[in-house]
């Protein structure tokens, strides 16, 4: 079975070549993202492996049909990338739901502590030998409240661990989880009480800049904005906005709207071509990493093992794969999967 690997970067090799050669697969690691000019890769594969950033809209999905591709194998959990629509009747697509919903909670603490205790600043000051405490000065999370928006795995653990600082939850999600302890409220009510907002939702038309001009005009002055889950949920724009006019008092960032051609690449020779990022990471009250907050060894590990796992649950003799995305999911009247046959 020929798999090809579109993104690859050096820490994906070690698990997908563990799990592929235990498993007899032939994986072919491209470094190039896969796009409409790039799909031609994939010429005599059965399989695609695509992450966040690979394009894979309904001109490479007729692409990568007509050269025989029978399916599309996520190695992350979010899908916005794909045209599931679109592939549906040409090419199965499965996911990765959960890899480590921890790698990620944790990384969005982590970065809520680097920002309101400065540990960034006071990191770059002593190596330089500069022990001054000035403008170092933070808030205690104790007491504090902090808006979880959507509470899936990623969500409710973010919350457990904001609980275990003494800080009260109030969450939003479209669909509340009864019984879990957790105080929902409509997101409205969840802007305006927060001190600390982080987003754990995934990226669809309706949470598009869900964080706009309007939902930051109702936000608490000098709150902390998170975000960890998909770019677009912000509206750059907005956000700058709300930062120059003293709204938001710091943002926590693991993604951007326009990352694709930026993450995961060294630019550190090359001038900035998107003025809005640059102008965020000049200012001193935003923390920018380039979507890591799934990077751990057991994050890595996982989403090689699942991968794996999907790919051989499409090809054994009934096809089924419990992680398989289908835009008529949630429709039971309609889902073959509840009969335990293929999607199409």
């Amino acid at each position: 079975m020929k798999i090809a690997f579109f993104d690859t970067k050096p820490y994906d090799r070690p698990a997908f070549e563990k799990y592929g050669k235990e498993n007899g697969l032939d994986i072919r690691f491209f470094e190039t993202r896969l796009t409409e000019e790039t799909a031609a890769l994939a010429e005599g594969c059965e399989v695609v492996c695509v992450f966040v950033n690979d394009t894979v809209n309904a001109a490479v999905i007729d692409r990568l049909y007509a050269a025989g591709v029978k399916l599309i194998a996520l190695r992350s959990a979010g899908y916005n990338n794909v045209d599931v629509r679109h592939a549906f009747g040409k090419i199965h697509v499965v996911h990765v739901p959960a890899y480590s919903p921890y790698s990620v909670a944790e990384h969005a603490m982590a970065l809520l502590l680097t920002s309101v205790r400065r540990i960034h600043k006071a990191y770059n000051r002593t190596r330089e030998f500069n022990f001054s405490l000035n403008g170092l000065t933070g808030f205690d999370l104790h007491g504090k409240t902090v808006g979880v928006i959507g509470t899936g795995k990623i969500g409710m653990i973010f919350a457990d661990i904001c609980r275990g600082f003494g800080m009260r939850v109030l969450a939003y999600d479209r669909f509340p989880k009864p019984d879990s302890g957790i105080e929902y409220a409509e997101l409205d009510e969840v802007l305006k009480e927060s001190d600390i907002i982080s987003l754990h939702c995934p990226l669809t038309e309706e949470t598009r800049h869900m964080i706009d001009d309007r939902a930051i005009g109702l936000m608490k002055k000098g709150v902390v904005l998170i975000n960890t889950s998909r770019g677009a949920l912000v509206d750059a724009e907005a956000l700058l906005n709300g930062i120059k006019e003293r709204k938001i008092g710091a943002a926590c960032l693991d993604v951007y709207e326009e990352e694709a051609d930026i993450f995961f690449n060294d630019l550190s020779g090359h001038i900035m071509s998107d003025d809005v990022l640059a102008r965020l990471i000049s200012m001193p009250n935003v923390i920018v990493t380039s979507h890591q907050a799934f990077l751990t060894e057991e994050a890595l590990n996982n989403i090689a093992e699942t991968t794996v796992n999907n790919i051989l649950s499409y090809f054994r003799s009934d096809g089924i794969c419990d992680n398989e995305l289908c835009y008529r999911c949630g429709h039971i009247e309609e889902c073959r999967r509840e009969r335990r046959q293929r999607c199409f």
